[in-house]
């Protein structure tokens, strides 16, 4: 069938005109005559063929609506179907040919715009779809590639420094090493002579004699390894990037703040995520616990950490006074004094914030942060073989602080928090 060619015009060929019905007292005197009816069935409408009712042997040209079925004129007015809906099979045939009609010629509409589809649509984006995909595999190789450069440059760098200190501390030792055996040559002799002085001198040249020395030996920083030689803030951001990121990227088991050291100006909530600051109307008193706070603010994680790698975030939107960080287990939890304040002591690592001002604290020393945007959570990131540990806004990844330190002793996650709340997300 050609496309141009309507299609009631095809479905109407070689049709054959309706003749009209004889009609005399109601549906029961009309009928078609044989040749029409024929016409219909030959159509493929209705598969019937000359054939006749089987009750009153007459011919099938009536339809019965409300049975869905052919019938004969004296069904419908005598037999079972007088009071259902009929027509008579020409206007039914007719009826169905209009409708059958209709649904090609939506047909060929539909099968229209679906070839316009193709032809215009999918084609304009298939074009589009390799222009942009071009574009992104150029800004991949061009982001890789300027990566790949800036740490290859950084790897000669550290690979230099780290050379020259090797070779420094090489010089010191042989240095040392020279200075010292000359020194033990030096007593040596020293001793021998003054062998020799107590066994030949007589008693009284020997009042007037004495000794020296060559002074002690020591070690100093000078002949160890400086390891800020290797350290490279390019180099620790794109390695925090891929432990967050990266295909091995995971968060550690749920961690929980540990009820038993939770400050009596505390309130910990059941599931063991919130911590809240009460003000002191509503303090309970808490039962003596060697592993509480007495004093400060301050509650302790429940899960040691010495091994592996790490992180847990804590929403920290809700509180504009908070400390979060990690400390040895031994850190002091009774009294007021530093030694059991997070951030005053050598026992902690915490970033703090008071009222917008953000800073990393340790030892009683602050390093002021500047945070661009104040961060509804803050993350951490400790990694105990390279002795790392980082604090990060998760959202954007961004680096807020980061120290490589010599960690002696497990680490607990640490808190403190006088406004509001602060929850570990999980």
């Amino acid at each position: 069938m050609s496309n141009d060619q309507p299609i009631f015009t095809v479905l109407s060929e070689g049709q054959q005109p309706e003749k009209e019905e004889r009609v005399s007292g109601g549906p029961g005197a009309s009928s078609l005559p044989a040749t029409a009816a024929a016409s219909d069935t030959e159509s493929g409408i209705f598969s019937v063929e000359c054939e006749l009712c089987e009750d009153h042997e007459a011919e099938l040209d009536w339809f019965c609506a409300t049975e869905q079925k052919l019938i004969c004129s004296h069904c419908a007015v005598v037999g079972p179907c007088r009071a259902h809906s009929v027509t008579s099979l020409a206007t039914r045939v007719s009826t169905v040919r209009n409708q059958l009609v209709d649904v090609c010629e939506k047909i060929q509409l539909q099968a229209l715009r679906i070839e316009r589809f193709i032809e215009h649509t999918l084609t304009d984006k298939e074009q589009k779809l390799q222009a942009a995909a071009s574009r992104a595999r150029e800004q991949v190789l061009a982001q890789v590639s300027a990566a790949r450069e800036a740490l290859e440059e950084e790897e000669q760098r550290l690979l230099e420094a780290v050379q020259r200190e090797e070779e420094r501390v090489e010089q010191c030792l042989l240095t040392q090493q020279a200075h010292w055996k000359q020194a033990l040559s030096s007593l040596s002799q020293t001793r021998v002579r003054l062998v020799h002085t107590l066994t030949h001198t007589p008693d009284s040249q020997l009042v007037g004699g004495g000794g020296g020395g060559r002074g002690v030996p020591c070690d100093t920083d000078q002949l160890n390894l400086n390891s800020s030689c290797s350290d490279s803030k390019l180099l620790r951001g794109l390695w925090a990037t891929a432990v967050l990121l990266g295909q091995n990227a995971r968060r550690s088991s749920l961690f929980k703040f540990d009820e038993r050291t939770v400050s009596p100006l505390l309130t910990v909530s059941q599931d063991l995520f919130t911590l809240t600051f009460t003000n002191k109307k509503s303090r309970q008193p808490s039962q003596y616990d060697p592993a509480r706070f007495d004093s400060w603010p301050n509650a302790l994680g429940s899960q040691s950490l010495s091994s592996g790698t790490h992180c847990w975030v804590v929403d920290v939107g809700q509180s504009a006074a908070f400390k979060v960080g990690v400390c040895y287990s031994s850190l002091e939890r009774k009294g007021s004094g530093n030694e059991a304040r997070l951030g005053y002591n050598s026992e902690s690592w915490v970033l703090s914030n008071y009222d917008g001002d953000y800073s990393f604290c340790h030892a009683g020393k602050k390093v002021p942060l500047q945070v661009v945007k104040r961060p509804q959570q803050i993350g951490l990131l400790l990694d105990w073989p390279s002795q790392t540990l980082l604090f990060y806004e998760p959202d954007s990844n961004a680096i807020l602080y980061s120290l490589t330190q010599t960690f002696t002793a497990p680490l607990l996650p640490a808190y403190a928090v006088t406004d509001r709340s602060i929850t570990i997300a999980h």
